[in-house]
């Protein structure tokens, strides 16, 4: 049988001693969520088998159960040698939604919490030579208020801009066979100013130590550390400079050696930074054409049918002319900013921070170490180029949110990461920030602009909606991070379609879609936008393309709107 998803799920961190886990399951769901307390990992009788790393909400999963799952057991068997037991056997998991409880032959080897970022635990010493048994046991209580969730519905049915849930394993199950003296963290932070790349490692052991770069093929710098271990950090100066730029990846190949371990990894050499009210990309003043893109396939929800799929995606947007987009409410699969990487796209890095009560500072707990893992893991991808740790912290039953608890997640971000702007919760409501953004679904481009030209702004701005929470400072950069959402639904009823307007035709629809555009390009102000939304997704029906990815009008049209020079551009 194919595997599905057979590429390495990790690019930042290639190995070529692995296996791939994904593929048929043994599996069952758990609705009492008593399968722990009846011992399931050695008693369950499975009664179904399900494709991995497809969630079981999706068609390929097999399964296609979209109600609530309290809880979801999964069983395989899987063969090591006595040679592979000799070394660090180590089991990750990509994501997995929510709580995971793993046995390996019966016995507990972990647990983690957190749904959208990845984990692994050594097992070498629970495994025995020829077959081996894996159990992932995964709890997911999506209306309790202590998990992220983002965008899954926390009602029976999909509704508004919340759709169908995730659950359980839901990226590539896999394991590395490692030596003993090995490489277990990589940190690379490029610099263009003195065109070199600075590598951090965290070392199990010790050894000699070689990262060499290059480019296309080509040696362009070398360091070596001998015996190292622990950490080191090791600058390797470059001999020539292919700079990270929108349309061109541009990405330096890194091999890193310790003792007998091998892993390969890349970087893009680029910097991002605000100057006043400007977004500059190596220096240069970039206006950031941002589309929505929330990260679900008609028939895998959560998880993309294959690889090719992210890469598609991404050709859809730059034909409607966006350089980049705002990933939004969930943690991406690592191979999709790998090709966001390759193809020179901006993004912003997101977490699903939908589903948390942060109007109770306890939100932290189940927040903050989930987004650090996030931010760790994402850290050396180029074309992420702001952080975004929330989105629109609405009051819960009439309380608002803490505004020092979201505070104290921004300045993690930032002490984590000094190197990118990190917006504290996007659209409302902001307490301190490093770009100041709003969510403005207006409908007529008149209204827009007269939003725009602040007249009707306390700030002497722009209009804010919400202005009475947050309060805009004079100079600070302004970013229009969601708009329009104009829906096109012209063969479903209002109960089946949700959206922003309706208008008539294409002509009415392409000619709202340029008003409220270039409203935002002729400002001097705004350095980004960020359209809803690239596609549609089940009920919402506001994108560019459909559900199925097929355009909904010819996207040239859309192209030469968007990429008009904007004001702030020099």
């Amino acid at each position: 049988m194919t595997i599905p998803r057979p590429e390495f799920p990790e690019p930042m961190m290639q190995r070529t001693q692995w296996q791939n886990l994904n593929g048929q399951w043994d599996f069952l769901i758990d609705a009492a969520d008593s399968g722990r307390d009846q011992h399931f990992e050695t008693t369950a009788v499975f009664d179904r088998q399900i494709t991995v790393p497809y969630p079981p909400e999706s068609q390929l999963s097999g399964i296609g159960n979209v109600d609530f799952m309290a809880a979801v057991w999964y069983r395989r068997h899987f063969t090591v040698t006595a040679a592979q037991r000799q070394q660090v056997v180590r089991l990750h998991f990509g994501a997995v939604d929510y709580h995971a409880t793993v046995f390996v032959n019966g016995q507990v080897v972990g647990q983690h919490d957190g749904g959208f970022v990845p984990f692994a635990f050594d097992i070498q010493a629970q495994l025995q030579d020829g077959d081996n048994t894996l159990v992932v046991c995964a709890q997911d209580d999506i209306r309790g208020g202590k998990q992220p969730g983002g965008k899954q519905s926390h009602l029976y049915q999909s509704h508004g801009c919340d759709y169908t849930r995730t659950t359980g394993i839901w990226q590539t199950v896999w394991l590395e066979f490692l030596p003993q003296v090995r490489v277990e963290t990589l940190h690379l932070t490029p610099d263009v100013a003195s065109q070199s790349v600075t590598a951090q490692l965290t070392l199990a052991g010790q050894g000699d130590l070689t990262v060499a770069v290059s480019y296309a093929g080509e040696a362009m710098g070398t360091a070596h550390v001998g015996p190292a271990s622990g950490t080191v950090t090791v600058s390797v100066p470059l001999a020539a400079a292919h700079l990270w730029e929108i349309g061109h990846g541009r990405l330096y190949d890194v091999r890193v050696t310790f003792g007998a371990d091998q892993l390969k990894s890349y970087f893009g050499l680029r910097s991002v930074a605000f100057d006043g009210e400007k977004f500059r990309l190596n220096g240069q003043s970039v206006f950031q054409r941002l589309v929505l893109d929330q990260g679900f396939y008609p028939t895998g929800i959560f998880t993309a049918p294959d690889d090719d799929t992210f890469v598609q995606d991404i050709e859809r947007s730059v034909a409607c002319g966006f350089n980049g987009a705002r990933l939004h409410q969930k943690v991406v699969d690592p191979r999709y900013l790998y090709h966001c990487d390759a193809a020179g796209y901006l993004v912003w890095g997101e977490m699903a921070s939908w589903g948390i009560d942060m109007a109770n500072a306890d939100g932290l707990y189940h927040f903050v170490p989930e987004w650090l893992a996030a931010v760790r893991r994402d850290w050396n991808h180029p074309s992420i180029v702001t952080w975004c740790p929330f989105n629109e912290t609405w009051d819960i039953d009439g309380r608002p949110q803490r505004r020092d608890a979201v505070a104290i997640v921004y300045q993690a971000t930032k002490a984590l990461d000094a190197t990118r702007p990190c917006v504290d919760t996007s659209g409302n409501y902001h307490g301190v920030t490093d770009l100041y953004d709003v969510h403005d679904y207006a409908q007529e481009p008149a209204v827009m602009a007269q939003h725009f030209d602040g007249e009707q702004a306390h700030n002497g701005a722009f209009w804010d909606e919400h202005e009475a929470r947050q309060h805009y400072q004079a100079g600070q950069p302004i970013a229009v991070s969601e708009y329009g959402g104009i829906k096109w639904a012209p063969n479903a009823s209002v109960d089946e379609a949700w959206g922003y307007g309706e208008p008539e035709d294409e002509a009415a629809f392409v000619a709202r879609y340029r008003g409220l555009t270039e409203v935002l390009l002729a400002n001097p102000h705004i350095c980004s936008f960020c359209y809803t939304q690239l596609y549609d997704v089940e009920q919402e029906r506001n994108g560019l393309y459909y559900y199925d990815r097929t355009p909904k009008f010819a996207p040239e049209q859309f192209a030469a709107i968007n990429r008009q020079k904007a004001a702030i551009e020099d």
